[in-house]
């Protein structure tokens, strides 16, 4: 024979009733509703991501780099203090390597060769950009036939027209 009244609901540790259940409705959740579609989400995040690590990781570069210079030039000053405290003639010791900034170094002590390197620097520059220019003009004359979008390339022209202009006028008298 069974109790009257139905099963009775079971009783929590201290022997109370639970929190009343409720109902909950019969419907599928999605839980990546607020992604949509991945596409249009993880696209943007791709995109803007490459640069960020390009730039991070030059940063870092440039930091490493520098600190591996002055450690090993920290380290070449110590030795030389060691040998010359052990009685060493310092003319007989290797001369303390120096942070190797590369040609930057060697022009900020040259100023001529500094200004050819500028000169240099703004033809090769003019030149790439004004036939830059030249190639998108002519490429956008064809494609787009009796209208002015050709014109467009005429600004990456002016643009190397004007660096060539500026390496005629900032180059050296004694010529490159």
């Amino acid at each position: 024979m069974k109790p009257p009244g139905g099963p009775r609901p079971s009783k929590g540790a201290n022997g109370e009733d639970g929190p009343p259940r409720h109902a909950f409705p019969n419907s599928e959740v999605n839980v990546l509703h607020f992604i949509g579609d991945i596409e249009e989400t993880i696209m943007p995040i791709m995109v803007f991501s490459i640069p960020i690590v390009a730039i991070v990781g030059g940063i870092t570069m440039g930091i490493v780099r520098t600190m591996t210079q002055s450690r090993i030039i920290e380290n070449a000053q110590r030795e030389r203090i060691a040998a010359i405290q052990a009685g060493i003639d310092p003319s007989k010791l290797p001369p303390i390597p120096n942070a190797d900034f590369g040609e930057i170094a060697e022009t900020a002590r040259d100023p001529e060769q500094a200004q050819r390197r500028r000169t240099n620097g703004l033809l090769v520059g003019g030149v790439v950009t004004l036939f830059t220019g030249i190639g998108l003009a002519v490429f956008f004359l064809f494609m787009d036939t009796g209208g002015n979008s050709w014109a467009i390339g005429m600004i990456p022209a002016f643009i190397g027209f004007g660096l060539l202009l500026s390496a005629f006028l900032v180059r050296p008298r004694g010529g490159i």
